[in-house]
């Protein structure tokens, strides 16, 4: 794909390029025939992305923001023969190759983020609607990687089921820079080789533990029954308890840790594995009453504290990144189903996300979108944030 007339475009092309995200479609085939090429691919990019980074959430809006925002777009290309129509678009994205674009966001987001730091939470989504019920084909899921903090994706692989995960993640891992952080994952994620990898990348691990490893949590279970029974007389423990109140909700979460499993390390030789945290959580709401109890594993010994907002990070993958698309970028709702269309889309998505996340400004989300929409020139400064 050629970008040359970048170099002659007034400076909003220089900040488009400037923030690497042409660098996110430069590793992208044309996969038409040249010949018959209309609407130019990195015309077609750029639509999409401020198109959905203004608010846009389906190739028919895409089309109707372009017709409207024409002299914006026309600050960073041409043009010249005006807007796709939405079902052009939509056969477009369904022939991108979806690896070399993920490959391409990646290395992106990489310069973009920069080094992260704390908790990288993996996890995964399912598009609901790009299932083809009635060619048998599962909805897409993508696995992301989410820096906490920085409230920022890293990286996203696709799967065509929850239970690829186990194959997803090493690859997805494969991709990232973590180096110092701490990567957190559900039971799914509770594998040998993923925790071996994830040490190898010089990071540690806080492993959702469930009945995947069967043997393994039995063995944690009685254990800790035990030395409970007993006051932790036998073990290495350190506890802390944490009470939380609002609109009518008492939540009380005990978390311990046991930085003592070397017996645990002797019967199964689980990689890096250092120690085993417990979060008891009971949850009040009137005369209603939940009791939960969670183990994860762990390649570092924590305190309890450090444990337990740990353990709370990894939840900001639901609530700050999953909330935002399916509530505020309607993901649940798409219908986008044609070939490598939903995911190529997702990408499109996750790179607005970025970018307007790290927009300056106190405003929500939903906010600076609209924003986005309204205002040109705020539009063009999330771009080259």
């Amino acid at each position: 794909m050629k970008t040359e007339f970048l170099d002659d475009l007034p400076c909003e092309a220089s900040a488009f390029e400037s923030a690497s995200i042409i660098g996110c479609f430069s590793g992208l085939s044309d996969p038409r025939q040249q010949g018959k090429v209309v609407y130019p691919l990195v015309e077609v990019l750029i639509l999409v992305l401020l198109a959905v980074m203004a608010g846009a959430d389906a190739f028919t809006e895409i089309e109707r923001f372009g017709k409207v925002k024409m002299h914006l777009l026309r600050r960073f290309a041409p043009f010249a023969n005006g807007i796709p129509p939405h079902d052009t678009l939509g056969d477009i994205f369904a022939v991108l190759d979806f690896e070399a674009f993920q490959t391409g966001f990646a290395a992106w987001a990489a310069r973009f983020v920069g080094i992260p730091q704390g908790v990288v939470a993996i996890d995964g989504k399912t598009a609901r609607r790009t299932h083809k019920k009635a060619k048998g084909e599962a909805a897409i899921h993508m696995v992301t990687a989410y820096a906490v903090e920085r409230r920022l994706i890293l990286g996203q692989v696709k799967t065509e089921e929850k239970s690829n995960e186990i194959t997803a993640i090493p690859r997805l891992l494969d991709a990232l820079s973590l180096e110092g952080t701490t990567v957190t994952i559900d039971a799914m994620g509770c594998q040998r080789e993923i925790a071996k990898k994830i040490n190898d990348k010089g990071a540690d691990y806080i492993l959702a533990l469930k009945g995947n490893q069967s043997t393994l949590a039995e063995d944690v279970r009685l254990f800790d029954a035990e030395q409970s029974a007993a006051n932790f007389a036998d073990t290495t423990v350190d506890r802390t308890e944490t009470v939380d109140g609002d609109h009518g909700r008492i939540e009380t979460r005990k978390v311990t840790v046991y930085q003592d499993v070397e017996w645990l390390q002797e019967r199964h030789a689980w990689p890096g594995l250092k120690s085993v945290i417990k979060v008891e959580s009971r949850r009040e709401i009137g005369a209603k009453v939940e009791n939960e109890t969670r183990f994860y594993l762990a390649s570092a010994i924590l305190t309890a504290l450090v444990a337990a907002t740990f353990v709370r990070a990894h939840w900001g993958i639901e609530n700050s990144l999953h909330w935002v698309l399916d509530v505020v970028m309607r993901d649940d709702e798409s219908r986008v189903r044609t070939g490598n269309a939903a995911a190529n889309l997702g990408i499109v998505k996750h790179i607005a996300y970025n970018l307007i996340k790290r927009g300056k400004g106190k405003h929500s989300f939903r906010s600076k979108r609209k924003l986005a929409a309204w205002d040109d020139d705020y539009l063009l400064s999330l771009i080259a944030a």
